[in-house]
């Protein structure tokens, strides 16, 4: 289960520093479905052993939806730090508009994908 805490936080970090410091949104989305492969092959291999049927796909689909929008957080922390006044999805729906319920989709399907 550690491996997959890391694999999120890592998911969420990389998400943050694309978008925000590298200004990268198109990626966003590779970010977010790799966030979502990571943490569902991390949960898959260190804990799914010793978690009952199904679990493990709900648990990894949860922690992918986390990591992204924990990204998209530091995202808006990011650009509020740059002097931004907008509140989080004022600023994520005028910046990144459907690119984010796209991540937060990606990110699902890559985790269920990484489970089974």
């Amino acid at each position: 289960m550690a491996f997959a805490v890391i694999a999120a936080a890592a998911g969420a970090a990389a998400i943050t520093v694309l978008g925000g410091v590298m200004a990268v949104s198109a990626g966003l989305l590779v970010a977010a479905a790799a966030t979502g492969w990571v943490v569902g092959v991390a949960l898959r291999f260190g804990a799914g052993p010793t978690l009952a049927s199904g679990r493990p796909v709900q648990l990894a689909i949860r922690m992918s939806l986390l990591a992204v929008a924990l990204g998209q957080l530091g995202l808006w922390l990011y650009a509020r730090s740059e002097g931004g006044v907008l509140g989080p999805f004022e600023y994520l729906a005028e910046t990144f508009g459907l690119l984010v319920p796209l991540e937060l989709l990606a990110a699902s399907v890559a985790a269920w994908i990484a489970t089974r």
